[in-house]
């Protein structure tokens, strides 16, 4: 009785191995910038808890940012890129910014993230 052989060849082995790295070096270039996302996603969620966040003037919210930034590691926004509005009496501040990852020779990637202290809604009026 003959058997047949089974199993991938080694070129199929080399193409599936490429696949595997491309995978990995995508995911260990992605994830930086989501964790330093999540970063400023938790330095606004704990400036929207902060009770004095209504009083500050614009400039306050600004410094405020900035020093929990640098207890965070945060270096891809700054206070004076965040976006401070009211909203119905209540101070409403955005974080909007986009992260450009190379990837592989001229090929990037393109990530753009939004945190807010309060979901968008309409009639903010810019107080900056």
């Amino acid at each position: 009785m003959k058997k047949n052989q089974q199993g991938m060849t080694f070129f199929g082995v080399i193409f599936v191995g490429m696949i595997v790295v491309f995978g990995a070096i995508l995911v260990m270039k992605l994830i930086p910038p989501y964790l330093e996302y999540w970063s400023v996603e938790k330095i606004i969620g704990v400036m929207a808890k902060d009770s004095s966040l209504p009083g500050m003037t614009p400039s306050e919210v600004r410094d405020s940012f900035d020093k929990r930034a640098v207890i965070d590691n945060v270096n891809v926004i700054k206070g004076s890129d965040l976006e401070i509005s009211k909203d119905r009496g209540t101070t409403v501040v955005n974080a909007n910014y986009s992260v450009t990852v190379p990837l592989v020779g001229n090929l990037s990637a393109l990530m753009e993230f939004q945190a807010s202290t309060s979901g968008s809604a309409p009639g903010k009026k810019p107080i900056d």
